[in-house]
């Protein structure tokens, strides 16, 4: 006993990665959990009246032609002349033709299908590009911003230490405000890595073609990279807005586009989406010369990545039929009703209210004189509804709140009701 003690007091041999160390307190979304949780556990008798408006998690069912195709597929797995095993790390060429075909040449956008990279979520791929991008960029970030943005840089050792205000040493915030409508000014210095979300997460706005325009001539001019979330892009309304940053002349020499089937077709749990790596995009070398991108991310997605289950390819490749789009367009339609009576409702109680047109999401400025976790404390406690606070997003974020339209319209209505 003696020897174990004292051998399990020794130094490890060991190292960590010490950026981690870094990351503010804990993730925006496991904090909310963590204070729903208390609050249920002090007053269980209120949990049943919880009306989830936080966290972008979609309630719908899957759509019908979706759950009939992945039923098929799961017949043919159980069948030996129609099994699949390992598919192409890159994803199966009957769902990236369709991507292709459906979301890019349809609009007049030239993509091939091996500039497609089908995965498993949006925010891995968000994440995970920074495997082939080098340490010593100048990584530009929106205010407010999804936090995963943030922390995979911290992570990955592109930034400083926290500040007390929670931004970080060495990265870029671009402040987004009601003056701007939310889409950025461009930057006053160079940077080399910009992050834009449009439609976006937290606050709901779109930005212009002129405005995505601007942006990408900023790239090409200063030999920059944009990393472009399109996740919400089916929730656009208005046709002058562009769905794809490929839709602007010059992107493809600038951009990497990311999409995810989570949100259009309700795929949060099944886990589907895809990145766009064109073959033109490229970056300079610690030599100083230019190499394409497109390789490197492939390197990286075959090496580390074995693709996403045929049984799950099959099902995103539904929402493409005929059908599928027919589905597609309901759930959509539901989620944007549900932002439109909230929007009411938050504007009847006499808040101001961003964003809820061309997105899932609603951007609140909160009450005066209230931090926007002191909001979520009171709608938690007072109102029994989840919202998430501005301040989670950033500091551009403090004094305002999210609320998210994806769920039921019976919980829609009675959170109407209780606003």
């Amino acid at each position: 006993m003696k020897n174990s003690s004292a051998s399990s007091l020794q130094p490890s041999a060991f190292s960590l990665n010490s950026n981690y160390f870094k990351l503010k307190a804990g993730y925006l979304f496991p904090e909310i959990a963590r204070r729903v949780k208390e609050f249920s556990d002090l007053h269980p008798d209120k949990a049943a009246r919880f009306i989830r408006c936080g966290i972008g998690d979609v309630t719908e069912p899957l759509p019908p032609s979706v759950v009939e195709a992945l039923h098929k597929a799961v017949d043919e797995m159980g069948r030996r002349e129609s099994f699949y095993g390992y598919g192409p790390e890159q994803g199966y060429d009957f769902l990236r033709q369709a991507i292709v075909e459906h979301d890019y040449r349809a609009r007049g956008i030239t993509i091939t299908e091996d500039e497609i990279f089908v995965s498993d979520g949006s925010k891995c791929d968000g994440g995970n590009i920074l495997d082939i991008l080098g340490s010593d960029n100048r990584i530009a970030v929106m205010d407010p911003v999804y936090p995963v943005y943030v922390d995979t840089n911290v992570m990955a050792g592109h930034t400083g230490p926290a500040k007390e205000d929670g931004s970080y040493e060495g990265l870029v915030y671009l402040t987004c405000k009601p003056e701007n409508y939310f889409v950025p000014e461009l930057p006053q210095e160079k940077v080399s890595v910009i992050y834009l979300c449009y439609p976006n997460n937290p606050t709901g706005a779109v930005a212009s073609r002129e405005a995505l325009t601007a942006w990408v001539e900023y790239a090409r001019a200063n030999k920059a990279l944009i990393l472009f979330d399109a996740a919400y892009e089916a929730y656009i309304q208005d046709p002058s807005i562009p769905h794809s940053i490929y839709e602007i002349p010059g992107a493809r020499e600038c951009a990497i586009e990311f999409r995810s089937f989570s949100k259009s077709g309700g795929f949060t749990g099944v886990r589907c989406a895809f990145t766009v790596v064109p073959k033109e995009l490229m970056a300079r070398t610690s030599q100083g010369d230019q190499r394409p991108l497109h390789p490197l991310w492939h390197r990286r997605f075959t090496t580390k990545f074995n693709g996403v289950s045929y049984i799950t390819q099959r099902g995103a490749a539904a929402l493409y039929s005929e059908q599928g789009k027919r589905e597609v367009r309901a759930l959509i339609e539901h989620y944007m009703g549900n932002a439109a009576i909230l929007r009411e409702a938050v504007t009847a109680a006499g808040l101001t209210v961003y964003g809820g047109s061309n997105a899932p999401y609603l951007w609140i400025k909160g009450p005066a004189g209230e931090t926007s976790w002191q909001t979520f404390d009171r709608m938690l406690h007072d109102k029994q509804i989840v919202v998430t606070p501005g301040s989670g997003f950033g500091r551009a974020g403090e004094g305002f709140f999210r609320m998210s339209a994806f769920n039921s319209r019976e919980k829609v209505l009675e959170a109407a009701k209780r606003l």
